[in-house]
């Protein structure tokens, strides 16, 4: 190991360094108040180079100020935040052929991956929502929630649900915009009554707390009516992602058919220009790199549409709802138990894999539960050999679910378009009461004007389907990335929906494979009626423990 005195820094550079790094002695440190494109440029740099991180900051940053601006860049520590930002801006262009040169000179787009930013996208139907997650890697992003906020707000009087400009200019405007006032005014209207029903079913515990007990309510009743909430509905999101991620969601945004993607595209590259432009240039719809993936996406989509429309009316079409396992490896159990011995020898992968097809399943079973047995809690992951074994579901529920489940990001999910054509999910909380009719109501209305739309415009159609309906996706993933999905998301304070599939997902690998059940033991099981009130009283007790 490294002494943390292997490099000298002068008083002076002492001095300097501070600013920029949490340590200029140990051999760990963080750096600090640096612009994305210095850090990513400087670590692009560092990857070929002898010197320190520290060392080459002084040097090649700093003491090159002609070339890098590193100063003007950096900036004055005495300018206010707005001054400052305008200041670094002006900067970054002027030495903006240095910090290329360094990010172009590597060929690695791994690069791209050492600068990022924070990225804010506000105002979005939940569709252009869906298709941003779709980018699993490199970015982490946050929705605003259907359980914890009212979306029956009006803004200038209007409900707040994207008009699409096609629809807009369409003969479908009017029975589009009343479908969605509609949706909204069902959903406004039965807030109050379902809040009454469920108080009334679940009292208030004299233990539980005001604070906990109302915000476990309004999730309950707001997890009830979500799905009467059309696709257009606007959402916000918040995304932290590196360069990479957002140059390929660019990409992607720009190639897509609907308008609003296309905008969110155009706005993005605007936007992180300004901040990290170095790894987003390439995604300028002037660049050659961007020109050609449009290229290769249209020519991609345009085959894949006409050989599948010469393939799948040939097809049988099933219209059953619910969670399908329709793959999974015979032989997993076998890799599964090799690949947990194979790092605690010096045997060949396939020689292990052979010799663990000769054990019974009683030795085969020692080795499982030595891989399991001393987990306590869900977050204490399995080893990676459960990534041997693979499933592929095929679920058709609810899009309100779908949501949820679609944030996981280590697997492999396709969905088709939403659709009105699968039926609706109901909750229970609803069904047999006064406003079961007019729920129903509501979304067979919107059923009606979908078809009507669907039929020239599919892809815009999608809009005005409620989160009610059912739609098609499939999960491809591996027992590893499978344990924490259905742990995680059977939880108490989970939606019924996904619930519902986590512990139905579960259910299916155990009885397909008994000898994997022993990886799900933190799956719950359980119903809960009011699932979120645990959860809020221990953040209430927190907050007041916190005060004390």
């Amino acid at each position: 190991m490294l002494t943390d005195d292997y490099e000298e820094f002068t008083e002076a550079q002492i001095k300097i360094l501070k600013r920029y790094v949490t340590n200029t002695s140990s051999h760990v440190f963080v750096l600090r108040n640096l612009p994305e494109v210095i850090k990513g440029a400087l670590f692009s740099r560092y990857s070929r180079s002898s010197l320190g991180l520290r060392s080459l900051l002084l040097k090649e940053f700093i003491a090159n100020n002609e070339e890098a601006a590193f100063e003007a860049i950096v900036g004055p520590s005495s300018k206010n935040e707005e001054e400052l930002q305008a200041h670094q801006a002006e900067a970054i262009k002027k030495a903006q052929a240095f910090y290329d040169r360094i990010l172009d000179g590597y060929g690695d787009d791994s690069i791209g991956e050492l600068g990022g930013a924070h990225l804010a996208i506000e105002n979005i139907s939940m569709i252009a929502a869906k298709l941003i997650e779709d980018q699993r890697i490199g970015g982490s992003p946050l929705e605003k929630s259907t359980r914890y906020i009212y979306f029956d707000q009006k803004v200038n009087g209007e409900y707040l649900f994207y008009r699409e400009p096609i629809l807009m200019t369409s003969a479908y405007r009017d029975s589009y915009i009343q479908t969605c006032n509609m949706l909204f005014d069902t959903y406004s209207r039965l807030i109050p009554p379902m809040t009454a029903i469920i108080e009334q079913r679940f009292p208030k515990d004299p233990s539980i707390s005001k604070a906990a007990y109302t915000a476990a309510l309004r999730a309950k009743v707001l997890d009830c009516l979500r799905g009467l909430l059309p696709a257009g509905t606007l959402t916000n999101m918040g995304i932290y992602g590196n360069g990479r991620f957002f140059e390929h969601l660019i990409h992607k945004l720009n190639c897509q058919n609907l308008a609003e993607l296309q905008d969110i595209g155009k706005r993005s590259y605007q936007e992180l220009a300004k901040v990290i432009p170095s790894f987003v240039r390439r995604s300028d719809p002037a660049h050659r790199t961007h020109q050609s993936y449009a290229q290769f996406s249209e020519t991609m989509n345009s085959e894949l549409k006409l050989i599948a429309e010469q393939h799948l009316d040939r097809c049988e079409r099933s219209l059953q709802s619910g969670v399908r396992l329709v793959s999974h490896d015979p032989e997993a159990v076998t890799k599964v138990a090799a690949a947990m011995l194979f790092s605690n020898g010096n045997k060949g992968l396939p020689e292990i894999w052979n010799y663990c097809k000769t054990l019974s399943d009683e030795e085969l079973a020692r080795i499982l539960d030595a891989g399991c047995n001393a987990r306590e809690n869900r977050r204490q992951k399995s080893p990676r050999a459960l990534e041997h074994a693979e499933f592929t579901f095929e679920v058709v529920t609810d899009f309100g679910a779908y949501r949820d489940l679609h944030r996981h990001r280590i697997l492999t999910q396709e969905r088709q378009f939403l659709s009105c054509d699968y039926g609706f999910y109901t909750p229970p909380e609803l069904q047999n009461t006064p406003y079961e009719e007019d729920y129903c109501h509501a979304l067979n209305q919107a059923k009606e004007v979908f078809d009507v739309i669907a039929a020239e415009l599919p892809e815009e159609a999608q809009y005005v389907v409620p989160m009610a309906y059912n739609i098609r996706w499939y999960f491809h993933v591996n027992l590893r990335a499978l344990q924490w999905l259905c742990e995680l998301r059977s939880s108490p304070a989970g939606h019924p929906s996904y619930r519902y599939i986590a512990q139905t997902m579960a259910r299916q690998v155990c009885n397909t494979i008994p000898a994997f059940e022993r990886f799900f033991k933190f799956v719950d099981y359980e119903g809960y009626e009011l699932g979120r009130l645990d959860q809020e009283q221990r953040k209430v007790e927190k907050q007041q423990s916190l005060i004390q």
